[in-house]
């Protein structure tokens, strides 16, 4: 349990477990609801970067709104000398932007912790208050500055 006291519905974790292990699903989107993060939103495989960004942003219109996101990353690695090959890298992102209300994003903050902890097996995690900071360019140079050369 997190310093604020909000815990993870079974769905969070069913839908961990679709995303890594079945491949079932391109993102998920997580809300804090009731005194619980749950499941709101869950990306079909075949979803864009971008389909992610916008359910991340503006879900129900609020641009504004805190949100966490896990996503199931592809891209082509090409090492020097080597063919390139795909890799897929998992990463959990906290979407806390600077004009949200304080009180959402202290409650967000310090419910982040739950996710990280529970979601064993990601590989990185971003925290963004802008979107310079989740955008596809920097999500991939963040993903990227793990691999070896």
């Amino acid at each position: 349990m997190a310093m604020s006291g909000v815990k993870l519905t079974e769905n969070c974790m069913t839908a961990y477990s679709e995303l890594q292990k079945g491949k079932q699903h391109r993102y998920v989107i997580f809300q804090i609801k009731d005194g619980h993060i749950d499941v709101e939103t869950l990306g079909a495989r075949d979803s864009s970067f971008d389909d992610y960004l916008h359910d991340l942003h503006q879900k129900d219109g609020e641009s504004d709104d805190c949100r966490y996101g896990l996503y199931d990353y592809e891209y082509t690695y090409n090492p020097d000398g080597a063919e390139s090959t795909v890799k897929s890298k998992i990463f959990l992102m906290s979407w806390c932007p600077d004009s949200s209300k304080i009180k959402k994003k202290m409650m967000y903050s310090s419910s982040f912790d739950t996710l990280k902890r529970a979601f064993v097996g990601v590989h990185k995690v971003i925290q963004a208050n802008d979107r310079s900071e989740c955008s596809k360019e920097a999500v991939e140079e963040i993903l990227r500055s793990t691999d070896r050369i």
